[in-house]
């Protein structure tokens, strides 16, 4: 009996020791390949990092395996190489990337300061990536793992016996070019601090077209003193150009071999530099490095690292770290599924929290669009919006779980239009850059659905006005139209952002004319769809693909993928296109001319956004079941634990936050209207806050929604308004393998 006793008190303890937690479940290999090869397409795939980084942090700690090409992230799993480890990361974008910063490398035997010198081949089956720390084992058998603070990181190598050990940082790198000027000061035998200038000049967001224009600043700490240490310095010509074409060029990368080196020197500004440090290493010896990172001042790297990381334990510092990620993903708590769904799930709610980051010290100050030192006081700085991608799931999502991030995020965009002295809202901001990247007025959606939802923590008259002067730049002109090789997407996007003004206007008592209809004056009735018009008002010509013809008036798209965004009035849309009857069996042919992989296509193309709603229209045409039916087979077939687990870039949390609202059973058809469209769960059970989704009887066989219950009482529409999530309440779903198709219409 003492022994059964015994094995039964081991088997609970064990059984909580085991217990996962919502950060155990995240791969962060999930959509890490840039490979354009296994995507068919050359937007590659998802375009995630592996490495440590922590919830909307500033510092991301990830293995950097390319610096050329369209390869946001810098990673991407099919290499077979490692050019370092650097403390800055985009996720999930094209544009050839930028940041990657820092890149820090440990080496063996002489000094070489070219990338293609000191990069070194990895041992793919030692690779392992969780939330919060990454480590990998190189060819050279140096063991290298990374965790991270959101404003610092610590880096832990394992050396052989050697005479001749190193860890070297390239200054000038940048993913999509080069830092254009760097600086570097040794402060005492185991600090060193600095700067990296990165300028258009030097490529990076858009190859120098985003404009992308920000200094690096960092103050790093050796666990071993600093004795035979320096500095390596490329002499690069004033003549030579700089982008990204320049600096993966042989000429430029042997001009870095070349690299002139200065042993013991305490203090360079140069084009191209480095800094190594050398020492004698016995078998197994561990050398650490950490790092804090500003945006503001070498002061500030210092004051952030001092704050964040005190000590040597690294195990400490990751602790940390994924507890960090425990408490921001017990925002949503799932129960139910399979364990790769939950895998899938919590890496997509991981993946919507990595932007937009938080870019302030932790004493508060940033640096603004005027290039001075600011505070927020009321509000924390964040950045990278992306904006195009982000309106339609992801910002929506953070209505839900994050409102504060949304306050944060207009009033980063509206304080940033005042420093940079514009009149209008930018749609794709990068460290304080107007970019310019794709189209829209994305920000004005973000706030029109963030004042709809009685999120108001930002100056709402600034936000107006901005609303409306970057309409009246950017919207649809006199013509009631944006005329060009891109008219459809132009148009369509701007009558959607015109209603959004509008309703701005109606509740803060203004006056605005344009009410969104314009999305009228591009439908070819003839043709039976959208079509892209001149600026004298003639069609271009049909193509002989008809609406199937990439590019053809819609960006990254055609138009009959873009041609169903008229989100602010389906009823209207659907009256242009012939009626109820035939939209929903157009539709259908949409869907089911799907290939089963969900890979970039001509019909529903869920690898690129701007059909992220369509599956939610079957809501509004009264055949709520479709939208059952095709938005638990996107979840199953676009979405997989793997790399290749994304069918499209991950757009800075994009085509995560789709899956996370999709898998809980809610998503919007139109920011800025607080209707949430009810669908099939994919869990069980969901609990958002004080809100919980349940589904009985839910299986991958029964998709079907057959009845419903909101707090008890009988609820027969296929949606829930914003204000019942928040408050909270209890949403039960009886589910089953056949349409219930009375549930959920509107008679």
């Amino acid at each position: 009996m003492m022994q059964l006793r015994h094995v039964l008190i081991f088997s609970l303890i064990a059984g909580r020791t085991m217990a996962q937690t919502p950060a155990d479940y995240v791969n962060p290999f999930i959509g890490a390949s840039t490979s354009v090869g296994a995507a068919g397409i050359y937007h590659g795939l998802g375009k995630t990092f592996p490495g440590a980084t922590t919830p909307y942090g500033m510092v991301q700690v990830s293995p950097n395996t390319i610096t050329g090409g369209d390869n946001g992230s810098g990673y991407s799993y099919e290499h077979t190489s490692i050019e370092g480890f650097a403390f800055t990361q985009m996720s999930g974008i094209g544009w050839n990337g930028d940041l990657g910063n820092f890149l820090v490398m440990p080496t063996l035997g002489p000094l070489k300061t070219s990338k293609d010198g000191y990069r070194n081949d990895y041992i793919k089956s030692t690779e392992n990536a969780a939330a919060g720390f990454y480590s990998v084992k190189l060819n050279n058998q140096i063991q290298a793992e990374m965790t991270a603070a959101p404003h610092s990181g610590m880096l832990r190598f394992t050396f052989p016996a050697g005479n001749q050990s190193r860890i070297q940082i390239d200054l000038a790198r940048r993913v999509g070019g080069t830092a254009t000027k760097q600086y570097i000061k040794v402060v005492n035998d185991s600090t060193i601090t600095g700067w990296m200038q990165c300028t258009p000049e030097g490529g990076g967001w858009g190859d120098g077209e985003g404009h992308a224009d920000y200094t690096v600043y960092f103050y790093a700490v050796f666990s071993k003193p600093l004795r035979n240490y320096g500095v390596w310095s490329a002499d690069i010509p004033d003549s030579w150009t700089r982008k990204l074409e320049d600096v993966t060029s042989d000429r430029y990368l042997q001009q870095v071999a070349k690299s002139q080196v200065f042993p013991k020197i305490k203090e360079k500004e140069g084009k191209h530099l480095g800094f190594y440090t050398e020492f004698d290493t016995k078998a197994g010896e561990q050398v650490l490095m950490k790092a804090g990172i500003s945006f503001v001042s070498m002061a500030g790297a210092e004051n952030n690292l001092r704050h964040e990381i005190t000590n040597w334990n690294f195990d400490g510092v990751k602790n940390r770290a994924h507890a960090s990620w425990d408490k921001a993903l017990s925002k949503i708590k799932v129960s139910g599924g399979t364990t790769e769904e939950k895998k899938v799930f919590y890496t997509s709610l991981y993946h919507t929290m990595i932007d937009p980051r938080i870019v302030e010290d932790v004493d508060g100050k940033y640096t603004g669009g005027d290039g001075k030192v600011h505070t927020g006081n009321t509000f924390h700085k964040r950045s990278v919006f992306s904006g195009w991608d982000v309106f339609r799931s992801q910002m929506p999502l953070q209505t839900i779980i994050n409102p504060s991030l949304i306050n944060d995020l207009i009033n980063s965009l509206v304080t940033l239009a005042k420093e940079k002295n514009k009149d209008y809202l930018e749609r794709w901001e990068l460290l304080n850059a107007y970019s310019g990247c794709m189209l829209g007025n994305p920000a004005i959606s973000v706030i029109t659905d963030a004042y709809a939802k009685g999120i108001r923590n930002y100056n709402v008259k600034d936000a107006y006005q901005l609303s409306v002067n970057s309409q009246q730049r950017f919207g649809n002109s006199q013509l009631g139209y944006t005329p060009g090789d891109l008219s459809i997407s132009y148009t369509l996007e701007y009558a959607y952002t015109d209603w959004c003004v509008g309703q701005l206007a109606n509740w803060l008592g203004e006056k605005y004319s344009a009410d969104g209809g314009a999305y009228k004056n591009i439908f070819d009735k003839e043709k039976g769809w959208f079509r892209p018009k001149d600026k004298e008002g003639n069609w271009l010509p049909w193509p002989e693909e008809g609406r199937l013809k990439q590019w053809y008036g819609a960006i990254e798209a055609n138009p009959y993928q873009q041609g169903w965004f008229v989100p602010q009035d389906v009823d209207g849309m659907v009256a242009l296109m012939g009626g109820r009857v035939k939209v929903v069996k157009d539709l259908e042919s949409f869907f089911e001319k799907t290939p089963e992989n969900m890979m970039w296509n001509d019909y529903y193309n869920h690898a690129n956004e701007p059909v992220h709603h369509v599956p939610f229209l079957f809501n509004r045409l009264n055949k709520p079941w479709l939208t059952q039916k095709w938005t638990r087979a996107i979840c199953r077939r676009a979405y997989h634990d793997g790399v290749e687990g994304l069918v499209g870039n991950e757009d800075v949390g994009q085509m995560s936050a789709w899956y996370v609202l999709a898998a809980i059973g809610i998503h919007p058809v139109c920011p800025g209207d607080t209707r949430q469209e009810i669908t099939s769960p994919v869990f069980d059970k969901a609990v958002i806050g004080n809100f919980t989704i349940k589904a009985t009887h839910n299986s991958p066989e029964n998709i079907y929604i057959q009845s419903a219950r909101l707090n008890g009482k009988p609820f027969n529409q296929c949606h829930i308004d914003y204000k019942d999530i928040v408050k909270g309440g209890v949403l039960e779903l009886v589910m089953g393998p056949s349409p219930n198709e009375q549930w959920g219409i509107t008679k």
